[in-house]
């Protein structure tokens, strides 16, 4: 890794082990005990043990550091100033299905701005991290957003609706009609983090979801931001809210991709 602070060490140190425990499992998914949060959410025992991983990991060096965490919850929720935010496996339902196409997420927030993020890729072995003010990276190379300046000419990536949403209707109309303002065929991966690193690192132009989870994306957002790309929430502002609807882009494409979606999803 090239960024060698304090704060990337330490999340970098949690992911590896993490990592581990995580092959193991995908090697023996038809072991793994598996039960359901709600509709169609699912976790497994390789969520749980991931996530006490990384936690024990990042709690031995700051102890009072706040966490939020996609099966734990909260746990130090008086520190507001410094909060490690975690998405032990992002693309569980792949995972239990022998999808190859999953991560691990951690953000660092510090007084409600993310200062720094990492998303790794296991099976890919690619890790993307980034700092706040000192760029984006792929293993060991700087990575920057595409350079496509059209909608019509744009490879995108969406996710969702979840089994239980609200707005599964809506959210179909709009993927029809996206569908028809570009050439290529939209793409659909299951793991909003890893869709996040690849409009980082240029393999898309942009990334649009509904009812999404700040673990989902906290990592993300700063390694977008770094590697010169734009992400804006929308519909419901509330930066305290847990679910957020994301638009993110190389920029270029920001307006045009903005200007496509449904008025009543994004107002």
């Amino acid at each position: 890794m090239r960024i060698n602070s304090p704060k990337m060490n330490i999340m970098h140190k949690a992911c590896m082990r993490a990592s581990k425990s995580l092959i193991r499992d995908f090697g023996e998914i038809e072991k793994l005990q598996v039960s359901t949060k709600g509709p169609g959410d699912f976790v497994s025992a390789a969520d749980k043990k991931s996530e006490k991983i990384i936690i024990d990991e990042l709690l031995k060096v700051n102890p009072n550091y706040g966490i939020l965490s996609e099966e734990t919850g909260v746990i130090n929720k008086e520190n507001k100033e410094n909060r490690w935010i975690i998405d032990p496996i992002d693309g569980t339902l792949n995972f239990l299905n022998g999808i190859p196409q999953f991560s691990i997420s951690i953000g660092y927030e510090e007084n409600g701005e993310i200062k720094c993020g990492i998303i790794f890729d296991p099976i890919k072995d690619e890790m993307f991290f980034a700092e706040k003010g000192a760029g984006a990276f792929l293993n060991n190379s700087r990575i920057r957003v595409s350079n496509k300046k059209k909608l019509e000419d744009s490879l995108l990536v969406t996710g969702g609706p979840k089994f239980n949403s609200n707005i599964k209707k809506e959210v179909f109309e709009e993927y029809i009609k996206i569908s028809n303002c570009v050439n290529a065929p939209i793409r659909k991966f299951g793991s909003a983090a890893l869709d996040l690193a690849n409009v980082a690192c240029g393999r898309f132009d942009g990334f649009w979801q509904w009812e999404l989870k700040y673990w989902d994306i906290a990592a993300g957002l700063i390694i977008l931001k770094e590697a010169g790309g734009y992400t804006e929430f929308l519909g419901d502002k509330n930066q305290n809210s847990i679910k957020k609807n994301i638009i993110a882009t190389n920029s270029n494409i920001h307006e045009q991709l903005k200007g496509s979606l449904l008025k009543k999803n994004i107002e």
